[in-house]
């Protein structure tokens, strides 16, 4: 009876679905708002639970002023991995929740001189994936970053992107 049992069980398991998305982050911080280009990788190994990796780069400085100096502050890069958890609403619309933790180098140029800081942050979320054909569809989510430093600190971010299922 073991043995009958096996074979159907190693059937039942199957490869990750896959899903990539490029879209705009905006991201509200307490002294700046910025932008990036957002890129993901999404492995599904389950309708309910998946993977995602995701990698930003800075396109959207904002002005700050220190000591009556003026310049610009802008996100470098960021890098982050997540586990996410989905509620299909239709074959269409799925909801999803996400947590995971990452890495963000944000930097800073005033009167000539440059500076860079970076910063580790656990990350959590939600958002919706809309898809007009099975295939191709839209992103929208909201993320925050609460950064584990000494300085601490959070950054709220807002992204809008493609998404395309392999």
């Amino acid at each position: 009876m073991t043995l009958s049992a096996v074979p159907a069980a190693a059937q039942s398991i199957q490869t990750p679905a896959w899903s990539g998305s490029i879209g705009y982050t905006h991201l509200d911080g307490d002294n700046a708002d910025l932008g990036a280009i957002t890129g993901r990788l999404d492995a599904r190994l389950h309708p309910n639970f998946g993977l995602e990796g995701e990698a930003s780069i800075g396109v959207r400085d904002d002005d700050i002023t220190v000591a009556g100096v003026t310049g610009s502050i802008e996100q470098d890069y960021d890098a982050a991995g997540y586990a996410v958890g989905y509620l299909p609403i239709n074959p269409n619309l799925e909801l999803f929740g996400r947590i995971g933790y990452g890495t963000t180098r944000i930097k800073a140029d005033i009167a000539g001189f440059e500076a860079s800081e970076d910063g580790e942050s656990v990350n959590y979320g939600v958002g919706a994936n809309y898809f007009f054909d099975g295939v191709n569809g839209i992103r929208g989510d909201i993320t925050r970053r609460d950064f584990t430093d000494d300085n601490g600190g959070k950054i709220d971010t807002y992204g809008v992107s493609y998404v395309r299922r392999f």
